[in-house]
């Protein structure tokens, strides 16, 4: 989906108009108009300010296929951890993989027996 299609979902699934975004952006609705139909390319600039209002990846709005990412996640502290990882073993690495997984299993099983009572 090109870009100008993309920003128009986005804006859509907000509720917005295209006055509402081109506030939020800092350029005028005529604008908003053209990068949606796709008669003009937005600078960088207003591409990264898009994914900002948006809080969606950079990538999401520019890369064919790219999965859809909110630009800002909190991450509670696992930011400084992950960044020692590479002081693990590969063995250590491996192991804490597969408590990772474990972890996300057995919270997706709780959610689907949620679901189901």
């Amino acid at each position: 989906m090109p870009l100008g299609e993309r920003v128009k979902e986005l804006r859509k699934e907000r509720g917005w108009s295209q006055g509402e975004l081109a506030d939020k952006v800092g350029t005028d609705a005529r604008q908003i108009s053209r990068y949606e139909n796709g008669r003009i390319t937005p600078s960088l600039d207003v591409v990264a300010r898009l994914a900002e209002v948006f809080n969606i990846s950079l990538d999401y709005l520019v890369v064919e296929g790219a999965q859809r990412r909110p630009l800002h996640v909190e991450d509670h502290g696992l930011g400084e951890r992950l960044a020692l990882l590479s002081e693990l073993t590969d063995e250590d690495r491996a192991a804490l993989l597969n408590v990772l997984d474990a972890l996300v299993a057995k919270n997706r099983l709780k959610s689907l027996a949620g679901d189901i009572a």
